[in-house]
C-alpha cells in the first residue's frame, strides 16, 4: 500500500499521522472505517457472494419500494443509492469526506477485534480506471458519461468487459448521507478489492490504512463523544435518539 500500516490509539494519533502521510497533497482524501481490520475493501454484493443477480435484487426492491417512496428515482444509480441506504446488497461501497465520521464506524462494533481506518485518494484510483478529468482533482458524478459503463443495465447487457472500481460523487439527498459527508466507490463486474487495484507489480499508491487496536476502541469512542460525534449526529433519525438517552 502507499504507506505501511500504522497503529493509532487516539484522535490525536490520527491527526498526527494524517499530517505526515497526507502532507502537501492537495487532492481529495476519502475515509472508511471498518470494525475488523482483516476485512477487504469490497461491496456487500460481492462480499456475500450472492447467487442471485444484481438485476434480480433491483427488480424485487422496485416491486414494493415504488409504492412506498415519496418520489420515483430518476436513474438506475438512484435506485442503487436507495438500496444501499436500506441495506440491500449493491456494488457501492460507502466512504466519507470526514475522518471523524469514518472512524466512528471502526470503533463502535466488534469490540474484541482490531479495527481499521482506510484512507483513499480517489483521483489516483480513477486514473487507474482510465478516467481523464478536465482538471487534476476532478471526481466524476454518477451522471458522467464515463460512469455509464457501471450501470446495472450495461453490465447485464455485455458480459466481457472488466473494469477497476471507480470513485464518484452522488447527490446527498438524505439527512444521513449529508451528516456522514458520504461519497461512494462502485465496483464493476468482478470483485477487485480496492486495496489491490493496479497492474501486477505496480505500486499501490492510492490507499492505506491505520490500525485501531481493540483495547483502544472505547477510548477513541469517548473522544468522539467529546467532539460531538455520536450515532444521532451521523444518523439524524428518531430511532437514533434512544442511543443517547
Amino acid at each position: 500500500m502507499r504507506i505501511e500500516d500504522k497503529p493509532i490509539s487516539s484522535i490525536g494519533d490520527l491527526i498526527e499521522a494524517m499530517k505526515v502521510d497526507i502532507g502537501d497533497y492537495q487532492g481529495p482524501v476519502w475515509f472508511r472505517g471498518q470494525s475488523k481490520s482483516e476485512w477487504h475493501l469490497e461491496p456487500r454484493l460481492m462480499r456475500e457472494n450472492n447467487e442471485v443477480s444484481e438485476n434480480y435484487l433491483i427488480n424485487r426492491f422496485k416491486q414494493n419500494a415504488t409504492y412506498i417512496l415519496d418520489h420515483r428515482p430518476k436513474s438506475e444509480f438512484d435506485w442503487l443509492f436507495i438500496m444501499q441506504h436500506h441495506s440491500v446488497p449493491t456494488r457501492l461501497l460507502d466512504w466519507s469526506e470526514s475522518p471523524l465520521s469514518a472512524i466512528y464506524f471502526a470503533v463502535n462494533s466488534n469490540n474484541d477485534s482490531d479495527g481499521a481506518l482506510w484512507l483513499l485518494l480517489p483521483c489516483i484510483l480513477n486514473e487507474k480506471s482510465n478516467y481523464r478529468p478536465d482538471f487534476e482533482f476532478e471526481i466524476p458524478s454518477f451522471e458522467d458519461e464515463h460512469m455509464q459503463n457501471y450501470l446495472p443495465s450495461t453490465i447485464a447487457r455485455e458480459r466481457s468487459s472488466k473494469l477497476y472500481p471507480m470513485a464518484a460523487i452522488a447527490p446527498r439527498n438524505s439527512s444521513r448521507m449529508q451528516a456522514q459527508q458520504g461519497v461512494f466507490t462502485i465496483s464493476h463486474r468482478e470483485n477487485i478489492f480496492i486495496e489491490k487495484v493496479g497492474l501486477p507489480g505496480s505500486q499501490i499508491d492510492h490507499v492505506w490504512r491505520y490500525l485501531i487496536p481493540s483495547e483502544h476502541k472505547k477510548d477513541i469512542n469517548n473522544e468522539l463523544k467529546l467532539l460531538g460525534i455520536s450515532r444521532f449526529q451521523l444518523f439524524p433519525e428518531l430511532e437514533s435518539l434512544s442511543y443517547g438517552i
